[in-house]
């Protein structure tokens, strides 16, 4: 029973068949065709016999085919991840295959089919990428191969690796993207800029021999005296800061952008900028909020710490209610004691929206270094470049222009009172919230 399941006709036995009604037919109005008609049906039903004898002479699925997908146990949320499906061939005899793999539905893709064909004993490997949108666990249902002969007249059904559960988990392959060009000193190239710095830190680190270009109010003349040669105290930057990630998962944080939301995106650019700050040797923390307090992760610097965050992470989904800052503040003042570097990802539309929440906000900023981050509407700026051509398409301009002012009037409010802001595209969240980090640590301000 299980064979006549594997078994399959292909496409070519259907074309055939419906040649032979035709020859019938044909033949029954020139009967002298009759004979050749049934002689051909006869090679054609002798043909299929023997493709279904070479295809299920091995009744162990694993001596006559191998399939293996290899998947991560965990997939980077927002990026393109790697799919390889590895193929072995043990057939005696060359083989073409079909193979269509079940990826979990979230993809909503019904196209992820490969061919191929096989040598006796030979391995192919396929590629291909999949980027999920969605935090959360994705089933991979089975590989499905369907292998024929040379006559390619039917099929036998192979299934391998079935029911592959895996978590995509926020952007951690940008964060190692990030961790690596901050290791060799080249976040240059995803656009981190350079800033210059301004005086030098207070923190001492050694004393070192004098290089030229190396400013001479720093000389250490007790040093120097000692070892007859100039000596200069050197300075690191403050290390030990706390550095906090405030992310709002109210109903402003789900609109959707390249298929993630907001929110998502506040998320991976939380993820990177706590590593980051790990690695300047700062301690990050997390905190969520919405129409109540979320989780939050207290800003340390121990082993496996950025591995606590991403698991935090993980977890965050977005509520329909309005946030409450008013909570919000509460929970800072009693949490986070120390004088600390905020990073408020929100989104503010109106002015008005603003100022309903502008009394937390610059209580928070008398205590602590806030900066809030919200985001342009690309749609907007995109309607803008446009010319208007019709009567109705000055309407939306204009209306466009309204709104895409009102953003520009929360950036300069918030700055009258001494908050820092970061409005940017959702695209370019994490290099610019990196650009302003270091930008505050060059110039002594965390």
């Amino acid at each position: 029973m299980k064979l006549f399941r594997a078994l399959y006709v292909s496409t070519r036995v259907w074309l055939l068949l419906i040649a032979f009604v035709l020859l019938f037919v044909l033949a029954y109005v020139f009967p002298v065709l009759f004979p050749f008609v049934k002689l051909t049906l006869a090679v054609f039903v002798a043909l299929c016999v023997l493709d279904a004898v070479l295809l299920f002479r091995n009744r162990s699925q694993r001596a006559a085919f191998f399939a293996r997908r290899d998947v991560p146990d965990r997939l980077s949320n927002g990026d393109e991840n790697p799919i390889t499906i590895y193929l072995e061939n043990r057939y005696p005899f060359q083989t073409q295959v079909e193979v269509i793999d079940e990826i979990p539905f979230q993809f909503q893709k019904r196209d992820v089919l490969f061919t191929a064909t096989l040598k006796s004993n030979e391995t192919k490997t396929l590629r291909y990428e999949l980027r999920p949108t969605k935090r959360g666990e994705y089933n991979f249902g089975a590989v499905n191969v369907y292998a024929m002969t040379s006559l390619r007249l039917l099929k036998r059904r192979f299934q391998f690796s079935q029911d592959k559960l895996v978590a995509v988990f926020p952007s951690y392959l940008q964060m190692r993207q990030y961790e690596l060009l901050a290791i060799s000193n080249r976040l240059t190239e995803i656009g981190i800029k350079k800033v210059r710095r301004i005086g030098h830190s207070m923190e001492f680190e050694q004393v070192r021999a004098y290089n030229r270009g190396d400013d001479v109010r720093t000389i250490n003349w007790k040093a120097t005296a000692r070892r007859s040669d100039l000596m200069v105290n050197a300075f690191r930057d403050e290390r030990s800061q706390a550095i906090y990630c405030i992310i709002d998962k109210g109903r402003v944080m789900k609109s959707p952008f390249e298929g993630l939301t907001l929110l998502d995106y506040a998320v991976n650019a939380s993820l990177v900028l706590s590593n980051i700050a790990l690695l300047k040797q700062d301690r990050a923390g997390i905190l969520t909020f919405s129409d109540q307090i979320g989780q939050m992760v207290v800003a340390e610097r121990r082993p496996g710490h950025i591995q606590k965050i991403l698991e935090v992470l993980y977890r965050q989904k977005t509520r329909f209610l309005e946030s409450d800052y008013e909570a919000l503040y509460t929970n800072v003042r009693q949490q986070i004691r120390q004088r600390s570097l905020l990073l408020l990802f929100t989104n503010f539309e109106t002015v008005n929206g603003l100022h309903r929440q502008l009394s937390y906000l610059r209580r928070l900023a008398k205590e602590h270094l806030l900066i809030v981050v919200f985001f342009e509407n690309t749609e907007l700026k995109s309607l803008l470049s446009n010319p208007a051509g019709t009567t109705e398409e000055i309407y939306q301009k204009t209306i466009a222009e309204k709104f895409y002012y009102e953003k520009k009037q929360i950036v300069k409010e918030l700055k009258q009172y001494g908050i820092q802001t970061i409005l940017t595209a959702p695209q370019n969240l994490t290099a610019d919230t990196v650009n302003k980090y270091l930008e505050l640590k060059a110039r002594g301000m965390i």
